[in-house]
């Protein structure tokens, strides 16, 4: 049976490269194609899943919170690219899919589709919730699948008659949320709340949630949240309070061949790292892996959508692939804890990604683009800048190898933060493989000095042998780097005798990234451009499912109107006359004044809570610029999290509910001129154009009448902007008070470091220099070093060092300069 669902699968692909010369009609923009942009009437528009079958590739959309149903739809997408919105659709928050072989059969959201294609329908009449997973049956699984929904509704549901059988009722209908943006529903039966993955095998049904009820998870990060549980049929276990997404196992989709014995895989995370869990004989065990990003963070849970382990192989040759916090993971078939090799970093991502596939040689993503609510993703940089007036989302095409292809895969997280450790107790396991640079800090919080002892798993069977011992003085801490060829697949750290500590790896990627833009940027203007053709953008609503543009032409810094004008799903961008919709992007999407400081070595940002920050500084240029309010600085252009635009440096910005600046990761440095930028149809739309080199680029799109234009791309182009560079520091010839410490300035995730320190003392002066490898704290002293009146201290940083924030501290009053460069 089998074997004939795989052959319906495929059905198709043998006019895989004919279908290719058929969707070259299509307009497309690295892998993205606009005709194939998913809209709906609601707060947000995600991708829920994508499923190839019985010949086609089938996708649904998600409202945020829609138990009963909701204007997203049911894709119908054949290989050459046409789309069909199914007239069965119904809506809803939907990102469950599975592939029931005994009834041939894919189920997606609510909806029952057939090796033919022919679609059955299960109402949120009989079936309210948001469902978010499916499961195969405990005890009749050739003719019953489980349903699983965000708020713990749960039903077993007959394949032949689509009739549900309630097991546990949708928290929905007794209590309905009051806005997208309130609490999360406090749930009757398990801890946590915001379900997410559902399924089964070793006689349980394994569930997920990763969010917690309550106001506090609506603003902090790094309370208590979420949970891991399990139902045998009749009762349920928490296996563990943490947040928790995927579940799944080898048997992806289909579920597992052989459910007595195959292991059930979950992923997770708290504040310190990501979560992996193995479920094997009936026991789990887990394991920690470090973070690429933080924007996924958020205690409420809402950052995530559905991270995935999906095999995007062959029958012939399995290769699973796996999202998690901003990271796409080589992730082992066979893992088990008994076998753990094999997961390894392949690069950093900035899309928000629901689920992907493979389909005719490609990788197909479907994301979460726009959001028409930014929820709680508010900030000063900003503005009042809205969201677009109508969400929408698209489908995102690559090769195979992508994965492999986007931002170094410098990744940290952390086995203890602040916590009470007992001697001789271990940590859980770490990943250690898979990057040329490594580190950890180890703070010792304690009165007393500790041994602390690294052990390693050399090939993943659980043997662990001693890699190293470091001895950390009492309220002191320790950087320890690891040789390159220091074996291991992973880590584990315990003390010599109780105390409280903080043990944090950092791992970092060789960026082997220049400085030069790739070709495709050709066309945007240069910094120290005087002219620039840029304009104004928004996302229209009203279903105009059309790109606003209030169009201007730069000469220095100051704009001259051009017109209005609008980009279509066709990419035609011709000039209207709507003097309401010119002025309300000119008064809504204004750039902001003063959204940063820049002074004479950093950009200075001053967050919603009133924390200091301070960035590298890039081409002069942009100081006058961004004093002018002709550079957007920041913008929403992937669901919940911002991309901010700083002097030269695109940066990934998490939410402020994940810590926001604290947790800034620069992604790539330019001298380009960009005046606005923005998310339309899945594409980074970006205005600043060189009016002599407006046709010179496949991604400039021109209007009409010759006088606008715009870039259009993927917000993962950014990666080949280049490398992140920079130079300045907290102080320059700043007057600095004894062991007051400098503002945190950013160094984490650049390429080769170096630093000046000097004074203006007559006598000499100890510096101290401190880092935050975490980015909300703790800080720990790195180095100390005495300069001589007169003199410059020169340093260049070790590759093993890594670190968010740097800052610095004086022994005594004095005017001082700490400059670090960035190349």
């Amino acid at each position: 049976m089998r074997k004939h669902i795989l052959s319906a699968c495929l059905i198709g692909s043998l006019f895989a490269a004919q279908a290719l010369a058929q969707s070259k009609k299509y307009p497309s923009y690295s892998g993205i194609y606009p005709h194939l942009a998913m809209y709906n009437n609601e707060g947000e528009c995600g991708t829920g899943a994508v499923v190839p079958w019985a010949g086609k590739l089938w996708a649904v959309t998600y409202g945020p919170h829609l138990p009963f149903g909701s204007s997203d739809k049911l894709y119908e997408i054949t290989a050459d690219l046409k789309q069909t919105v199914r007239p069965e659709s119904i809506g809803g928050t939907p990102a469950n899919r599975m592939i029931h072989p005994e009834s041939n059969q894919l189920f997606i959201g609510p909806y029952a589709i057939d090796a033919r294609g022919s679609v059955r329908v299960m109402p949120y009449k009989t079936m309210p919730g948001r469902h978010t997973g499916n499961a195969r049956h405990l005890t009749d699984p050739k003719n019953k699948i489980y349903y699983g929904t965000m708020e713990e509704g749960f039903y077993e549901v007959d394949v032949n008659t689509l009739t549900p059988t309630l097991l546990y009722e949708d928290g929905n209908v007794k209590q309905k949320k009051e806005t997208d943006e309130s609490n999360n529903h406090r749930g009757e039966l398990l801890p946590g709340a915001h379900g997410k993955g559902l399924y089964s095998g070793q006689g349980v049904m394994v569930y997920s949630n990763n969010g917690e009820p309550g106001p506090q998870a609506l603003k902090q990060f790094d309370i208590e949240s979420g949970s891991l549980s399990e139902w045998d049929g009749k009762t349920w276990k928490v296996v563990r309070r943490n947040q928790f997404v995927e579940v799944t196992g080898p048997g992806g989709l289909y579920g597992n061949k052989n459910p007595a014995t195959d292991p059930i895989w979950a992923t997770g995370w708290d504040h310190k790292s990501v979560l992996l869990g193995v479920r094997a004989g009936g026991k789990w065990s887990f394991f920690r892996l470090p973070k690429a990003s933080h924007s996924y963070d958020g205690a409420h849970g809402w950052n995530t959508e559905w991270p995935r382990i999906r095999d995007i192989g062959t029958a012939q040759k399995p290769d699973y692939l796996m999202t998690m916090h901003g990271m796409f993971w080589r992730f082992p078939g066979n893992f088990t804890p008994k076998n753990t090799a094999g997961i390894r970093p392949r690069s950093a991502y900035l899309k928000v990604i629901g689920d992907y596939t493979r389909w005719n040689d490609q990788l197909v993503f479907g994301c979460d683009d726009s959001a028409q609510k930014e929820f709680l993703n508010k900030r000063k940089a900003k503005g009042n800048i809205e969201g677009p007036g109508q969400s929408n989302s698209n489908l995102w095409f690559t090769p195979l190898n992508q994965p492999d292809h986007l931002g170094p895969n410098t990744a940290e997280g952390a086995v203890w933060l602040n916590e009470t450790v007992q001697a001789a107790e271990t940590s859980e396991p770490f990943l250690f493989a898979g990057w040329p640079n490594r580190s950890a800090w180890v703070q010792n919080n304690g009165n007393a000095s500790v041994t602390f002892t690294f052990e390693v798993d050399k090939t993943g069977n659980g043997t662990w042998t001693t890699l190293k011992t470091v001895t950390v003085g009492p309220k002191k801490a320790v950087n320890v780097e690891f040789a390159a060829d220091a074996p291991g697949e992973w880590i584990r750290i315990k003390p010599g005798k109780a105390t409280n500590a903080t043990a944090h790896f950092s791992y970092s990627a060789n960026d082997r990234r220049t400085t030069s833009p790739n070709p495709m940027f050709a066309g945007l203007s240069n910094v120290s451009t005087t002219k620039t053709s840029g304009g104004l953008i928004y996302g229209l609503g009203d279903n105009r499912r059309a790109l606003g543009m209030a169009a201007l032409d730069y000469a220095g810094g100051q704009p001259t109107e051009v017109g209005y004008y609008e980009l279509d799903g066709n990419m035609k961008l011709v000039r209207r006359e709507d003097e309401k919709a010119m002025s309300f992007i000119k008064s809504k999407f204004a750039i902001p004044q003063k959204a940063v400081t820049i002074d004479e070595s950093s950009v200075l940002v001053v967050d919603d809570k009133g924390r200091r920050w301070r960035l590298p500084l890039g081409p002069g240029a942009y100081t006058d610029l961004t004093n002018q309010a002709a550079l957007r600085i920041c913008r929403e252009v992937a669901t919940e999290r911002d991309l901010f635009n700083a002097h030269g440096t695109f940066y990934e910005l998490p939410a402020e509910n994940a810590d926001g600046y604290a947790k800034i990761r620069p992604v790539s440095s330019h001298n380009l001129r960009i005046n606005d930028y923005g998310s339309y149809r899945g594409l980074l739309i970006m205005t600043g154009i060189d009016p002599q080199a407006m046709k010179n680029s496949e991604h400039i799109v021109v209007s009409d009448d010759q006088k606008a234009a715009v870039w259009a791309g993927a917000i993962d182009d950014l990666w080949k902007l280049g490398k992140p560079t920079g130079q300045g520091g907290p102080w320059k010839n700043s007057a600095v008070k004894a062991a007051e410490p400098s503002d945190p300035y950013l160094i984490g995730f650049y390429d080769q470091r170096s630093l000046q320190l000097s004074h203006q003392a007559r006598s000499p002066v100890t510096f101290t220099i401190e880092a935050d490898p975490v980015g909300n704290g703790p800080w720990m002293a790195y180095k100390e070093v005495t300069v001589a009146p007169g003199e410059t201290f020169r340093f260049t940083f070790p590759k093993g060092f890594q670190a968010r924030w740097i800052r610095f501290k004086s022994n005594t009053d004095c005017q001082a300069t700490a400059f670090l460069q960035y190349n």
